[in-house]
């Protein structure tokens, strides 16, 4: 009897995964990838299955899943998504800028973020990479407290990982006693908990909660990524395998009107350049 109710309970949640509020059979647009854009998609793709029926008498809804840009990208290889989403630029090789056509959706700042209470306000990027090389180990040489500096990372395939790696970092390696974490959400958690931490993290996600470091001198906020003067820059991708399918395209182009535009940039990230106009 329990087996029989349990059974009969996962074929309601069935029905109800594919019926939407409007009483129709739902399409997906699945959406994978980045944990650095995941949360800014999931918002997107709240507003955008709150709308109307498209002419094609479909429910269309975007279901957005994380798992790391590297995820993503084979999600979009092997047919799992629709878009991918990816935190860097692509590498400029067949598998990636010769398979993905990129469209950016957004530009974000990279934060090199540490507890409000560090009295250290700026370094500079060499600074940073001495710092996750294992160079410099405590705070005092950089004018801070007596205290060992204890150094976040995000983990292998993460698009945040390697954006940082490629304006940071160079060819230098990130110090094997680094703290691995595998999301924003999970860095931000340990910074804001232990006041000798140091990570990275998307600029947009920093909140109140963290300080964000002076890079170069350029303060970590959008109106200095706007300029170009903040040192850490990076894209914003949808990626999909080859040009987007007239289902990717719905919500890609919701992403790129005035209204998704003005989402993102109320979130605190800077504008697509190829953004679309006001009709």
């Amino acid at each position: 009897m329990r087996w029989a109710l349990t059974t009969a309970a996962l074929l309601l949640a069935l029905v109800l995964v594919c019926v939407d509020w409007r009483g129709g059979k739902t399409t997906p647009i699945n959406v994978i990838g980045s944990t650095s854009i995941q949360p800014f998609a999931e918002m997107l793709a709240e507003e955008f299955n709150k709308r109307p029926t498209n002419n094609l008498q479909q429910n269309w809804t975007v279901d957005v899943q994380g798992g790391g840009s590297t995820a993503g990208l084979q999600a979009a290889v092997n047919g799992m998504a629709d878009i991918g989403m990816c935190s860097r630029e692509l590498k400029k090789t067949p598998e990636e800028a010769g398979t993905f056509t990129p469209i950016v959706i957004a530009r974000d700042g990279l934060a090199i973020v540490v507890h409000p209470s560090n009295p250290l306000n700026g370094v500079t990027k060499s600074q940073i990479q001495k710092m996750f090389e294992g160079q410099i180990t405590n705070w005092k040489e950089l004018g801070g407290r007596d205290q060992p500096v204890r150094l976040i990372t995000r983990e292998e395939g993460s698009g945040t990982r390697e954006a940082f790696q490629k304006l940071v970092m160079g060819k230098s390696r990130i110090s094997r006693k680094a703290l691995t974490q595998e999301s924003n959400g999970s860095v931000k958690e340990l910074v804001k908990h232990d006041p000798a931490a140091v990570g990275y993290m998307s600029l947009g996600l920093v909140g109140a909660e963290l300080k964000a470091l002076t890079v170069d001198g350029a303060p970590a906020t959008a109106a200095e990524v706007v300029a170009n003067r903040y040192p850490l820059i990076r894209p914003f991708l949808f990626v999909t395998k080859g040009p987007p399918s007239d289902k990717a395209k719905l919500f890609i182009d919701y992403v790129l009107s005035p209204p998704g535009q003005q989402m993102l940039e109320k979130e605190g990230l800077i504008g697509a350049p190829n953004k679309l106009e006001q009709p």
